[in-house]
């Protein structure tokens, strides 16, 4: 059995970081494997939501794989530090929308997926942060930079020289979550949230994400000029005449990604 599981339930996919007996830590042939199945994704129109979690019950991930970066010479850390990021940076820009299903901890680069996600959603037990100074390395897979674009500058400048550790609730309030759930209902939360995207028009939804996205790094002018471009992708599609149909008739539109 791989590191990575992918399962396709109709529209939602699943991707499980396979680690279970090391808390899903992160070694290079995870990362590999996770940028493979990260990339047949992108390319699956039949994928409109997408969803990470970690198998078990006790971690999403705990970063590193400390036991393997104990073993590699400096030449192959460098080599994990750019895959690392490379694969985060894929999911980031997956033009599906992402859920990170933290079921447990999430320290180092598994804080790191759940930030290249666009939501996070935890049990209440969860435990996350940015722990590398600890270790008196620094966030290297994106943390540095999406967490202050998340949370503001000087939050993420506390949570990061100090490695603290949150709770699930602390998280929240800082605009960390999406959602928090009890154990036994985390994945019906989880589901919640992706059967509420898997409702609109999957076009829609892509143009919309990636409207943000990109606009977010840009001027407003430029920004609104990207929204535009995004809209008229979705106006001769066959799902923007299903809704105005649906509409009229009372019913539930069935989109077909066209």
């Amino acid at each position: 059995m791989g590191t990575i599981l992918l399962e396709q339930k109709n529209h939602l996919a699943i991707v499980t970081l396979n680690r279970a007996d090391s808390m899903n830590a992160l070694n290079y042939d995870l990362l590999s494997e996770l940028g493979e199945v990260v990339e047949s994704i992108r390319i699956n129109p039949d994928v409109r939501v997408v969803v990470f979690r970690g198998a078990g019950d006790k971690a999403f991930s705990v970063g590193a794989d400390l036991k393997e970066r104990k073993t590699l010479t400096e030449w192959q850390v460098r080599r994990n530090v750019f895959k690392i990021g490379e694969v985060f940076s894929a999911v980031e820009s997956l033009p599906q929308p992402t859920i990170a299903a933290m079921n447990g901890y999430a320290f180092g680069g598994g804080m790191e997926l759940a930030l290249a996600c666009d939501f996070r959603v935890a049990t209440e037990n969860a435990l996350m942060g940015l722990t590398e100074t600890s270790l008196a390395i620094i966030p290297g897979a994106g943390g540095t930079q999406r967490l202050p674009r998340l949370i503001g500058e000087s939050k993420a400048l506390e949570l990061i020289l100090t490695a603290k550790r949150l709770t699930a609730s602390e998280a929240k309030e800082i605009g960390l979550l999406t959602d928090i759930a009890p154990q036994k209902a985390f994945m019906d939360a989880v589901h919640n949230l992706a059967n509420a995207m898997l409702a609109n028009g999957p076009i829609a939804l892509k143009q919309a994400k990636y409207a943000i996205k990109t606009g977010m790094n840009a001027d407003l002018h430029t920004g609104l000029q990207i929204e535009r471009k995004a809209y008229e992708i979705t106006i001769p599609t066959e799902d923007r005449v299903e809704a105005l149909i649906a509409f009229g008739e009372k019913r539930k539109p069935e989109f077909a990604g066209k």
